[in-house]
């Protein structure tokens, strides 16, 4: 992705995060410059990963298959080892009309996606055979705003804004926003985006920077480099 798509995708993604509500927090307006000043006292935001992400999942065709997502906060995996301290994360992200975020399951995290505002999120979902492997043939179980419904393979959850649905570990996933763009809420264990996306098709999870302009802000995929 050329780098000055990425600095238009954020500037309309906060403008959009605005309209519904949400303030992101003060990092989120660092400049390069100002993230490099700061990083001692930000090692936590650093470590943890918070911050911009945007993906095309290194396919080249984000306004089919991609992603905007803005890590708030997220737990350290250590905590969640010894199963105490700070076992949690949270991020804001938009899917927009018919932008495909692929199938994909996780190994650890389990998580609540709820539909923040905007258009309907629909979510297709699939089971794991025995392995955990995608199961084209199992449904399984999930629960709507806390009500239990079983699923089966291929079904498709269609949340309104307000609407969620918890997706544990082997519950396989993709999602769209259906009538126009949604803001989606999402609530979790902690997250780590390194090592915990397992997608059905051999794709990557980050996209790769074509630099033909300067970062507005840093993604957390810049960080290893540009900190």
């Amino acid at each position: 992705m050329k780098r000055s798509r990425i600095n238009e995708i954020m500037r309309a993604a906060d403008d959009m995060i605005r309209h519904y509500g949400f303030v992101l927090p003060p990092f989120a307006n660092w400049s390069p410059d100002e993230f490099r000043a700061k990083k001692a006292v930000a090692g936590r935001v650093v470590d943890g990963r918070c911050g911009w992400d945007i993906t095309d999942y290194g396919q080249g065709r984000f306004d089919e298959m991609g992603l905007f997502l803005f890590t708030l906060r997220n737990g350290l995996l250590s905590d969640l080892q010894r199963g105490g301290g700070m076992c949690y994360a949270e991020k804001l992200l938009i899917s927009r009309q018919d932008q495909l975020s692929p199938m994909h399951t996780h190994v650890i995290k389990a998580e609540d996606i709820i539909n923040r505002g905007g258009a309907t999120l629909v979510v297709e979902l699939y089971g794991s055979d025995d392995k955990g492997n995608f199961a084209w043939d199992r449904g399984g179980l999930v629960r709507c705003d806390g009500i239990e419904r079983p699923y089966g393979p291929g079904d498709k959850l269609k949340l309104a804004p307000g609407e969620s649905v918890t997706l544990m570990p082997g519950d396989w996933h993709a999602f769209w926003g259906e009538g126009g763009d949604v803001l989606i809420g999402e609530v979790s264990t902690v997250n780590d985006d390194l090592t915990d996306n397992i997608f059905r098709e051999p794709i990557g999870r980050f996209a790769e920077i074509d630099e033909d302009e300067a970062p507005w802000h840093l993604l957390v995929s810049d960080y290893d480099k540009w900190l």
